[in-house]
């Protein structure tokens, strides 16, 4: 990164700003699904490099951790101190049970910071239970909420309810653009409580690029050419539970191979292939394959000629990868992705998503990646460590 960049001159002017006399001598690093453990991993490599006490709580938000005991062991992280084990739920259940599981942890271990990322029931439920909870007399645990000022201005979504109260709780705001930066001040959130530090989701996608091409041949196993497939990940509530929707997802997808005879790789979210069987829809052009580790699909993305998603994080390490993304949703809280070129969003009418296809698969690769330099791990534990 440049040396006048916004991210390095904004990080320059920070240390000023912090509130404690000290620095911070120990981190609870919360995570619960399998994104988050990706975009903690770097804050867990930057803790130990630089000799930070920390501890990890996994939540068990959509998995046990013996089912997510891969992405610790193929990321080279250490296990979790603490293990809540919730499972799938509806919002209220899974978000009280995690609330009651953290907020035991903390009164005992007393942490001085809490970090939680993106906008899940985990984020919620963390940054609920940290505001309530004091240490040190009348100290409370501050909330540092890394992937801050993401919109979508959506809020039947979830996940926009999420990240819009775990950041007006939060005392450390880690906004990874100006964009985001500019959505937190706007509402109202003082300035000196913003961080723009990049995205640690470069930090991840080039710490594990390397490491997955010698551990991972997912692509001769599959039987894939690079640039000759079209990768798919649907697991959107909104998109996946409706069924008109996930119909008009299908369909558009379908035009799309039987226009590009390109194969549609699947690694379909258990969620997604319960309501595809419920909704008895007809493929056409998928190759369904289970869900694979971080390495593996760092590999599928990295060659795809195309993704076609409604993930979020899909669309970052898409932008980062030089691969063309159309997001299959009405909305993105990623519109640097949009801005510079690497991203179109579709909807999920049939016609308006092989439209977008045939767009970015004209479109050049050539944009430029607007979520950091790589080292948003380190600079984020720098800040609150005050190293």
């Amino acid at each position: 990164m440049h040396r006048d960049s916004p991210v390095l001159e904004n990080c320059h002017k920070y240390f000023k700003y912090l509130p404690f006399d000290t620095a911070v001598t120990m981190f609870a690093i919360v995570l619960g699904t399998r994104p988050e453990i990706i975009k903690m991993s770097p804050l867990i490599r930057s803790c130990q490099k630089k000799g930070v006490d920390f501890f990890v709580i996994h939540t068990g938000q959509h998995y046990s951790y013996e089912m997510d005991r891969v992405f610790f062991e193929e990321l080279d992280l250490p296990a979790p101190d603490f293990n809540l084990d919730v499972g799938s739920k509806t919002h209220a259940e899974q978000t009280g049970q995690i609330m009651a599981g953290i907020e035991k942890i903390l009164l005992t271990e007393k942490p001085e910071v809490i970090l939680v990322q993106g906008d899940t029931n985990t984020v919620l439920a963390g940054a609920l239970a940290a505001s309530k909870c004091y240490v040190h007399g009348s100290r409370p645990i501050s909330i540092g909420h890394v992937e801050a000022g993401l919109r979508s201005f959506d809020r039947s979504m979830p996940e926009e309810v999420n990240r819009i109260v775990a950041d007006h709780l939060s005392r450390y705001l880690f906004a990874p653009t100006e964009t985001a930066q500019k959505h937190l001040v706007h509402e109202g959130i003082p300035p000196e409580k913003i961080f723009v530090t990049g995205n640690t989701i470069v930090d991840a996608v080039r710490q594990n690029l390397e490491l997955s091409k010698k551990r991972s041949d997912v692509l001769s196993n599959l039987g894939l050419v690079p640039d000759e497939y079209l990768l798919v990940t649907l697991h959107r509530q909104e998109n996946v539970d409706v069924k008109k929707r996930l119909q008009g997802i299908i369909e558009g997808l379908g035009r799309i191979h039987e226009k590009t005879g390109l194969p549609l790789i699947f690694p379909v979210h258990p969620r997604t292939e319960k309501m595809i069987a419920s909704f008895r829809l007809q493929l056409r052009g998928f190759n369904l394959i289970k869900p694979l580790g971080f390495l593996e699909f760092l590999q599928l993305e990295s060659h795809a000629r195309l993704a076609l998603t409604d993930s979020g994080g899909v669309q970052e390490e898409t932008c980062i990868l030089n691969v063309p993304c159309v997001t299959i949703r009405d909305s993105t809280e990623r519109p640097e992705t949009v801005d510079v070129g690497a991203n179109i969003i579709a909807g999920v009418d049939p016609s308006a998503i092989t439209d977008a296809a045939d767009r970015m698969l004209a479109r050049p690769r050539s944009w430029k990646n607007p979520f950091g330099d790589g080292n948003t791990g380190d600079r984020i534990i720098d800040i609150l460590a005050r190293t």
